[in-house]
């Protein structure tokens, strides 16, 4: 039998990896699947159209995209640019995998996911996709599991980076094959995520996603301001930080240029990332002239 192990994210490949070096048994490659579907557009993201609509969503987040706001994938269905779309990296890198599964029937597949939305989203559109292979893909979820940390003391992750590498093999008898019902019930949720086209997914336990708006955080971000200008990255940290699921600075940094351009808030800086620019509430005290100082 031959084994390949699958993660949402690269913070999770170096620890499973150094995990899959210390037991025989786990010995196979890693494939790490890198867009976070817990934000975004999902729309019809089982299309080359779809893929083409949440690329362009990415390229506008990251200010390299067209001018068109990125809120608006999520307002209406879009028509994409008229040229043939190609795939995206992780549509290309699910094809391999699929001919590969073709190919050597005696493969198998083990998806880790922990308890956070990226890992849960990414399962449901992954499983969507195995149907036809049922029986080889196993699932190794890690909701609300104790593990021993660096001091030998238990604690609840959230994220596989989180756990020790030895710990991963205590975590491998948790694998069990994807079943015929799941198949079908998480199929079915994958499509009821694309259809909503939230703005965010949240998970609320288990396995249960809630969608919610773009707009979700941005009450937390402005909280975080005040009269005086302070660094968009500070902003964006103590936001995440205060979260049992971290959001990553990309997507806070969007909404902090988002209620800018609506002048919520104002900046000083080149609206590029999160570390080009300082934000602040509108208005404040205006510093005194010069002239003004000199007469006083």
């Amino acid at each position: 039998m031959s084994l390949k192990h699958i993660v949402f994210g690269q913070p999770s490949v170096a620890v499973l990896a150094e995990a899959v070096g210390m037991d025989e048994k786990m010995q196979g490659d890693i494939l790490c699947f890198e867009d976070d579907l817990s934000v975004g557009p999902l729309f019809i993201l089982d299309t080359k159209d779809g893929q083409a609509l949440r690329q362009q969503w990415w390229q506008q987040l990251q200010g390299i995209g067209p001018a068109a706001v990125a809120q608006e994938i999520f307002e209406e269905a879009p028509t994409p640019e008229p040229e043939e779309p190609e795939h995206s990296e992780d549509e290309a890198r699910f094809l391999t995998l699929k001919t590969q599964l073709k190919e050597d029937p005696e493969l198998e597949v083990w998806i880790w996911a922990g308890q956070n939305a990226r890992d849960v989203t990414g399962y449901y559109w992954l499983v969507s996709k195995l149907y036809d292979f049922a029986g080889r893909i196993h699932i190794i979820y890690l909701n609300n599991l104790p593990f021993l940390n660096e001091k030998g003391a238990v604690f609840y992750p959230t994220h596989l980076h989180q756990i020790l590498p030895k710990e991963f093999l205590k975590a491998k008898k948790l694998a069990r094959p994807v079943s015929l019902a799941e198949y079908e019930l998480d199929g079915d949720e994958w499509h009821r995520l694309m259809n909503e086209n939230a703005g965010i997914r949240l998970l609320e336990g288990g396995k249960k996603l809630k969608g919610e708006a773009t707009t979700f955080y941005d009450k937390d971000l402005l909280a975080q301001t005040g009269k005086e200008f302070i660094k968009a990255w500070r902003v964006a940290n103590q936001v995440s930080g205060k979260l049992k699921y971290p959001v990553m600075d990309l997507f806070l940094a969007w909404r902090l240029k988002e209620l800018v351009k609506e002048g919520k808030l104002e900046s000083k800086g080149e609206l590029k990332t999160v570390r080009d620019f300082e934000v602040k509430q509108p208005g404040g005290e205006t510093p005194a002239s010069p002239t003004n100082e000199a007469t006083a």
